[in-house]
């Protein structure tokens, strides 16, 4: 299996301005922040860091931290947009601002399995989307005209979601949210016999159900996935799966998704995910991949 690097590029509301020293700037539409990168290794490439906020890690390396403004950051948000979606932004807890902008290049190659004129196709398509999030991903897909359902243990995370839609002009498109563990809810589809023509898995390292289910990906993700394979058939198009801060390699979820998925005919590709720098041009890694899909 040939690894290959799939690269976030700059757009009008989002940039990773410079990068090193262990941190990372970017712009968030007007706003330019400060957060802990380990894969930033290199000297910054400009002295210019100027930002309207810092997250400061705490001690342990697990979590933990708080952010530091120097600027009228909006408390509840500001609206930003992806192509031809919009959706809210915001400082949380948690290091990052509501979304995963390096995801924008995972969004646009699966529009593209969705659009594709390859194959005659009446109706919509179905799409799955777990570990869905504040549901960027969703509307993304939604815009082709698919039917989406969207999972995400967390209710706070599909209000977001919701409120996302509405923000975007989605709010009437079939999309259905639900606050569901992603495994049991797989388990469920499968015994109901539902299938999906697209399927995009997000998982977290570490998380907890609403029921208080743990999820630990080193050891939930094959079932998963082993879950996923039964919602998909020939007729299907893509399942693409993103697994970030790890010690794990691409080609590892590479062969476990090949042999998942063994008996379907189409192509399994693997490798990194990465975010271009704006001050040099040079590629900021931020997760690992794989995926399958057939035209």
């Amino acid at each position: 299996m040939t690894l290959q690097t799939i690269i976030g590029e700059p757009w009008a509301d989002y940039g990773l301005v410079d990068s090193g020293g262990g941190r990372k700037l970017e712009r968030y539409g007007r706003y330019r922040f400060i957060r802990p990168e380990p894969q930033a290794m290199w000297p910054p490439g400009t002295a210019d860091w100027r930002a309207d906020a810092e997250f400061v890690p705490g001690s342990d390396e697990d979590g933990g931290g708080k952010w530091r403004f120097d600027g009228p950051v909006p408390a509840d948000g500001w609206p930003l947009a992806w192509d031809d979606v919009r959706f809210t932004a915001q400082a949380t807890p948690f290091r990052h601002l509501g979304f995963f902008p390096d995801m924008a290049p995972v969004w646009t190659w699966m529009r593209g399995q969705l659009e594709s004129p390859s194959r005659e196709r009446e109706g919509s398509f179905e799409c799955l989307n777990l570990f869905g999030y504040t549901g960027v991903g969703s509307l993304a897909l939604a815009r082709t005209g698919a039917r989406v359902t969207h999972v995400d243990a967390s209710k706070k995370s599909v209000e977001a979601a919701r409120a996302n839609a509405r923000l975007a002009g989605l709010a009437d498109a079939p999309l259905r949210w639900l606050v569901d563990d992603a495994a049991k809810f797989v388990a469920r589809e499968g015994r109901r016999g539902r299938r999906y023509d697209a399927i995009l898995l997000d998982p977290p390292k570490f998380g907890r159900g609403p029921e208080g289910e743990i999820w630990r990906l080193e050891e939930h993700l094959p079932a998963l996935i082993a879950g996923c394979r039964q919602l998909l058939d020939a007729d299907s198009r893509c399942l693409f799966l993103t697994v970030y801060a790890v010690r794990m390699s691409a080609l590892a979820i590479g062969e476990m998704l090949r042999q998942a998925l063994a008996d379907l005919p189409g192509t399994v590709e693997a490798g990194e995910l990465g975010v271009r720098e704006e001050a040099r041009g040079l590629v900021l890694p931020t997760a690992i991949w794989a995926r399958w899909s057939q035209p």
